[in-house]
């Protein structure tokens, strides 16, 4: 198993581009246009990958969607699209761990 070292950034794009250089796919959470289904979304377990989640209201900014390796989508029915973040972090988060143990 491997540590995870937390840091803060001021600005998410130069997190992306730390990330990046260390080899780790960058995946935004967020609705959007060429966004791949969460239950299609399969993860290479060779890979390193860093979620990026936006404020509930605003979403991820366009410029850190851009900047991502790619944008997953959790599907939803009804007229409501929005889940509260503690609930998009646990549904991502599990779906992460199911596909990669």
């Amino acid at each position: 198993t491997e540590s995870v070292a937390w840091e803060y950034v001021e600005h998410t794009l130069d997190l992306i581009d730390k990330l990046k250089k260390e080899e780790v796919s960058i995946w935004s959470i967020e609705q959007a246009e060429q966004s791949v289904f969460l239950n299609q979304f399969k993860p290479d377990i060779h890979k390193k990958y860093a979620f990026v989640l936006g404020n509930e209201i605003k979403g991820v900014d366009q410029d850190v969607i851009n900047a991502s390796d790619g944008v997953i989508e959790i599907p939803q029915d009804g007229a409501k699209h929005s889940l509260n973040i503690a609930v998009t972090v646990g549904v991502v988060a599990w779906d992460f761990y199911q596909k990669t143990r």
